[in-house]
């Protein structure tokens, strides 16, 4: 019984082994030949399940979905002499599985890959430097840049088809990064410098002017704004004053010796000052007719010639009394010259 379950699970494992030798499966990710000898054998086979020949036929797998691969950079002059370091990748995938390993055969497909990737660099390489070449800097890193990766794109396939006949196609090709060389930045950095400097120079120039402008526009229209208060102002004075001298004269002419009283007044405060000095003819003494007593004035000494000739109203009659000292002299007597003692 032992023997026969032993010999059982023998049976089975060579089942096993033979089985997995014989049947082999491909993922939908990918695409299979068939090696007889270290040649292909058919044409290759789609995902699902598929036979081969145990121990002398084997199976070569390879990618069937898109592939990326980083171009190494390299110098590339623009159409206006410009230098360029350009780094590019690609897009790329295996349309045969037969021709790719015939054009790229090798041991493993890791090897193959490897040596399809080499050979599609130098293609897309040299393709960039053809297009590239054409075309300003401005255009290769503006906009139209989309366009000339797709010229670059089908120049590649058509010189694939037409070299090598590789089985595989480019589906896309694009520029990562395109710099300057290290030896031209800094000339080229000094150079946007000295751009950016004029451009702020002009700009604050144009600053200074405008803001002169304002300055002049505000000026002009303070000073307007000023004159025409002043203007007003001039006006509502002047309709005041006479306003308040209709009112002046409506009030003092009531009472004449009361303004008559006023207007001395005011004049004295203007006149009269300590230690003032005053000059007034013979005959202007009614000027100061409404200050101090008449006691602390007396008439002046003037010679014959220069005295005022008497009126009937400085007879000694009209003062009953001479040496008394009334406190004001009255403007009925306007001839009475007081003098400082």
């Amino acid at each position: 019984m032992k023997l026969s379950l032993s010999s059982i699970i023998i049976a089975i494992i060579v089942l096993f082994f033979l089985v997995s030798s014989v049947f082999f499966t491909v993922d939908q990710t990918q695409k299979a030949i068939v090696l007889q000898f270290g040649q292909p054998v058919g044409e290759a086979r789609s995902p699902g399940l598929h036979m081969k020949i145990p121990f002398i036929q084997k199976v070569v797998l390879f990618e069937n979905r898109l592939m990326e691969y980083d171009v190494a950079a390299a110098e590339i002059y623009s159409g206006d002499k410009k230098n360029l370091v350009v780094d590019a990748f690609v897009r790329w995938r295996i349309d045969d599985p037969l021709l790719f390993y015939q054009r790229f055969k090798s041991e493993n497909s890791f090897s193959i890959i490897e040596e399809a990737k080499s050979r599609l660099g130098g293609i897309i390489v040299g393709e960039l430097r053809r297009e590239l070449g054409l075309h300003n800097m401005a255009d290769i890193i503006s906009q139209n840049r989309g366009s000339i990766m797709e010229t670059v794109t089908d120049f590649s396939n058509r010189k694939l088809a037409e070299d090598t006949n590789a089985g595989l196609t480019v589906i896309d090709v694009r520029i990562k990064r395109a710099d300057l060389p290290p030896q031209n930045q800094k000339a080229v950095y000094d150079r946007m410098r000295t751009e950016r400097e004029q451009q702020a120079t002009k700009y604050r120039s144009e600053g200074r002017r405008n803001g002169q402008m304002i300055m002049a526009q505000t000026d002009r229209s303070v000073r307007e704004t000023i004159a025409d208060s002043e203007r007003k102002s001039q006006v509502i004075r002047g309709e005041a004053d006479s306003e308040a001298a209709a009112i002046y004269a409506e009030a003092f002419g009531q009472d004449p010796e009361f303004y008559a009283f006023r207007r001395s007044l005011e004049s004295y405060q203007k006149v009269l000052s300590e230690r003032s000095v005053i000059l007034l003819d013979p005959n202007s003494m009614e000027y100061l007719r409404f200050l101090g007593k008449i006691g602390q004035f007396a008439p002046l000494s003037l010679p014959t010639n220069l005295a005022p000739s008497p009126k009937a109203s400085d007879s000694p009659k009209a003062s009953p009394n001479a040496n008394a000292s009334p406190n004001v002299s009255d403007s009925s007597t306007p001839s009475g010259r007081p003098a400082a003692q």
